[in-house]
């Protein structure tokens, strides 16, 4: 007697949906990080930043601190950009994964930030003393160090309030870094590529990425 096997396509149908989702695992990241609308917002920085820069180098009475808006603003919209994307959909589930999460988050901030600092540096093309590439570049580590810290006390919503406080308080207050002579802490509005502010802004850096790696965004009430 002839045992009947069971039909083939219970067997595909058990183990392709599996497949299916195992390749997809970095789309449903992206999507549930909102990672195609943060890609959106910084290529619209970058070319908003690109005209902007071209314009005001183009006026008439345009100085040597003519960039310096450009410099200021477009790496807040890009942290900004980023910061919002930072949000954990479902905490619960993460928490009860077997892998770890933190090398994701750190692998998240990285690639963005340096997708974001190469944008933007070629949005400033010229002499790089006068609010050029490097003063982009390291204007986007700062800004985007500040807001990853800022998701993880505040949440991914408010994560863009601190750097724009921050920004906004030392313009009105009149500080320049136009002179090189400028100390570090007013990073965002050296002019040059100076050691000081690079050095504090690489340090706010490397503390928002490895506090956001370890800890990750805080749980925001819907």
């Amino acid at each position: 007697m002839t045992v009947p096997r069971p039909p083939a396509s219970r067997t595909r149908d058990f183990r392709t949906p599996m497949i299916m989702f195992r390749g997809s695992g970095f789309a449903l990241y992206g999507r549930s990080r909102a990672l195609p609308a943060t890609l959106a917002a910084l290529a619209g920085t970058a070319l908003a930043a690109a005209v902007a820069a071209y314009w005001l180098r183009g006026l008439p009475d345009a100085g040597q601190d003519a960039r310096e808006p450009v410099v200021l603003l477009a790496p807040l919209l890009a942290a900004a950009a980023l910061g919002t994307g930072l949000h954990t959909p479902s905490e619960e589930l993460d928490r009860t994964g077997v892998r770890r999460w933190w090398p994701r988050r750190l692998l998240h901030v990285l690639a963005l930030t340096a997708l974001a600092s190469a944008a933007l540096a070629a949005a400033v093309p010229g002499d790089p003393d006068q609010y050029g590439a490097p003063a982009m570049v390291r204007n986007v580590l700062g800004a985007t160090g500040v807001t990853a810290a800022a998701a993880t006390v505040l949440g991914a919503r408010l994560s863009w309030l601190p750097m724009t406080v921050c920004t906004g308080a030392i313009r009105f207050l009149g500080a320049t870094g136009a002179d090189g002579g400028a100390p570090g802490w007013i990073w965002p509005l050296h002019a040059g590529p100076g050691p000081a502010a690079w050095v504090a802004a690489g340090a706010v850096f490397a503390a928002g990425a490895v506090l956001f790696a370890a800890c990750g965004a805080r749980r925001e009430s819907l």
